[in-house]
């Protein structure tokens, strides 16, 4: 019984190492998802769309051509 013990006292050190780096890995994939998104620019609308209104001075539904 003596041997068994220390097998598992390995095998449990193993597996704490590896969620910690599960954890680790987790926590890089985040912070580099939160630099990508910091870093693309902001969308920017159509400088030259007109936008038309009708007799009653409502605005227009865009059509595909509009943009």
């Amino acid at each position: 019984m003596a041997g068994s013990s220390g097998t598992t006292f390995a095998k449990r050190q193993k597996e704490r190492a590896r969620q910690e780096k599960q954890a680790e890995k987790a926590q890089r994939r985040a912070q580099r998802k939160l630099q990508q998104e910091e870093a693309k620019p902001p969308l920017e609308k159509p400088k030259d769309l007109a936008i038309t209104y009708d007799e009653e001075g409502r605005p227009e539904g865009l059509s595909f051509h509009d943009f």
